[in-house]
């Protein structure tokens, strides 16, 4: 089956399951041609926005998610902590901003926030906020209310991710249905936050449990904006510590799925980076990841230091995508639509700059101008 890329890639809400097979079985090369096809469509392909995460309550999760060291159903070694004080966080905070990143995440471990904590959260986002930095947080579920306190409050981004499959899910999770997520899903977009939702590999799921995912993902009412690839960081003392491994061919055909099924998200390249080697990254973004978290811990789990991104990024030609970088773009394709409109209708009026001239008149006045510097767009 040979790879046929569309001309134009169409943002769709309706694939089906064997759609999405079909993808993942074209031969690699194929597969990520197509992928890049479409990354390049909506995309730079040498920009890489990058996301700093911070685990601002640690442990003691009800939860009993089975990669998870921050379950209290697992003795995992790991030491519970308290939520932190709102400007050890705005440390870290500045500190992620030096080191080039554009976005700061922070993650509590919860089942849902409590009453009592959302005063703290809610200015940690508009601290954060005031540093210039785009603000994500993932806190568990979310009820309508919670939800509307934090767009409130200015919140970009909320994280909660789907993990995998519907069929797969009780397999990994039994204290929260996939139904919750989703119905927090509808919460975060219903208070008129942006959505990062993704998945984990490497959980024991089959290939139909990856397709299966990114099909919830891509027919979802609206695409969430920042989709995460998390390959499985195997924890001592979790049930899936000894899980087999996936095959890292099979992780990069899966962010090259997801690139060609949602074409306008930000498909980040999540946990696991450290087992990665550089050509696995690489990989990566030529099948469409255009997101990395940058720093040396991913709330509990190791992530690549800084030092070893920047020289990866070196070797590539890649550089850091600046906030407002694509909210540039997006003017300058507005610009460039308003003057084709009216390029359309400018025969309906007269330059009267041009009229008082052909009549003689002394009296200057305003006609239409041309547009001499029509933005360009760049994909």
């Amino acid at each position: 089956m040979t790879a046929q890329p569309h001309t134009q890639a169409a943002t769709r809400h309706d694939w089906t399951l064997e759609e999405v097979q079909a993808l993942f079985a074209l031969p690699f090369n194929d597969l990520l041609f197509q992928a890049q096809t479409v990354h390049r469509q909506f995309h730079d392909p040498n920009r890489v926005q990058i996301s700093t995460l911070l685990s601002i309550k640690t442990g003691a999760c009800p939860e009993d998610c089975k990669y998870c060291s921050q379950s209290g159903h697992y003795n995992t070694g790991l030491e519970k902590e308290k939520l932190m004080a709102v400007e050890q966080v705005l440390t870290q905070a500045r500190e992620a901003k030096a080191a080039g990143a554009s976005r700061f995440c922070m993650g509590a471990a919860w089942r849902s926030p409590r009453e009592k904590d959302m005063p703290y959260v809610v200015d940690m986002v508009k601290q954060v906020k005031a540093l210039g930095m785009e603000t994500c947080m993932t806190l568990g579920m979310l009820d309508s209310g919670q939800a509307q306190q934090l767009a409130d409050a200015g919140l970009d981004y909320y994280n909660h991710n789907l993990d995998t499959s519907p069929e797969h899910y009780n397999a990994i999770i039994s204290t929260r249905s996939y139904q919750d997520r989703l119905d927090t899903l509808a919460n975060v977009r219903e208070a008129g936050m942006k959505i990062c939702c993704g998945g984990i590999l490497g959980l024991g799921e089959s290939a139909r449990d990856r397709a299966g995912l990114l099909l919830q993902l891509a027919n979802l009412p609206q695409h969430p904006e920042s989709v995460p690839i998390n390959m499985l960081v195997k924890i001592e003392g979790t049930p899936l510590a000894e899980v087999e491994d996936l095959d890292p061919f099979d992780f990069v055909r899966t962010i090259a799925v997801a690139r060609i099924l949602m074409p306008e998200a930000a498909v980040r390249l999540s946990a696991g980076r450290e087992e990665m080697n550089e050509q696995m990254q690489a990989l990566c973004f030529l099948a469409g990841a255009n997101s990395i978290f940058y720093g040396e811990r991913l709330l509990t789990t190791n992530n690549p230091e800084t030092s070893s991104d920047r020289q990866l990024f070196a070797k590539l030609g890649i550089e850091p995508l600046e906030l407002g970088t694509a909210a540039s773009d997006e003017a300058s394709e507005a610009a460039l639509l308003q003057a084709v409109e009216h390029e359309k209708t400018a025969h309906l009026f007269v330059d009267a700059a041009r009229s008082s001239v052909r009549h003689g008149s002394a009296r200057e006045e305003g006609g239409l101008q041309p547009h001499k510097d029509c933005p360009k767009l760049t994909h």
